[in-house]
Parts: C-alpha cells; sequence; structure tokens
C-alpha cells in the first residue's frame, strides 16, 4: 500500500475481506470490502484534503460512477478526523 493510505483507521471490529487502490476520475482512493457486525460492505476512501472542496452529494455522484455501486444501494459519506473520507455502499445482512 502507498504511504497515501497507510494510515487509514480500521475498526478492532471490521475485517477487511478485500483491499486495493484504485483510481476513481480524478482521484486517488483505496477500495476495501469488509464486514463488521454481520454486515457486509464496500467502501471508497478518499484522502479528505482530496475532496475537501466538494459536498457530500457530489462525493456519492462521483462513486456511483464506479460499477461497483449498485444501483438501488444506500450510501453514507463519512469525514472522519482521522483525514480520511468514507463512502460506504452495497450493505448486505449476513444472517
Amino acid at each position: 500500500m502507498s504511504d497515501k493510505f497507510k494510515n487509514v483507521p480500521v475498526d478492532a471490529d471490521t475485517n477487511i475481506l478485500f483491499s486495493t487502490e484504485a483510481n476513481l476520475g480524478e482521484y486517488d482512493v483505496l477500495y476495501q470490502k469488509w464486514s463488521w457486525d454481520g454486515i457486509i460492505a464496500e467502501s471508497v476512501i478518499f484522502v479528505s484534503e482530496d475532496v475537501a472542496d466538494i459536498s457530500d452529494a457530489e462525493i456519492e455522484a462521483e462513486v456511483r460512477t464506479s460499477p461497483l455501486v449498485e444501483e438501488e444501494s444506500q450510501m453514507t459519506i463519512k469525514r472522519a478526523e482521522s483525514g480520511f473520507t468514507f463512502a460506504n455502499f452495497n450493505f448486505l445482512g449476513t444472517e
């Protein structure tokens, strides 16, 4: 993993199933598929500084251009104090 994403936090109860760096439009991102508390979901993670000048709605629109996002998927955007912005989507219950 490049230095850009080496400090992405992971909650202690979260299991990262897959992780890879990619590009989404003009942005460097980290894609992760993860499980937590009976939920499997996916995230596109931005360095917050890279998306500081765009709105959460614009981030969501950019992420939805990816073929990874299911058309009807709910999406959450979280600008974390860690310096990363998380777009979470494709939530599935495992139970």
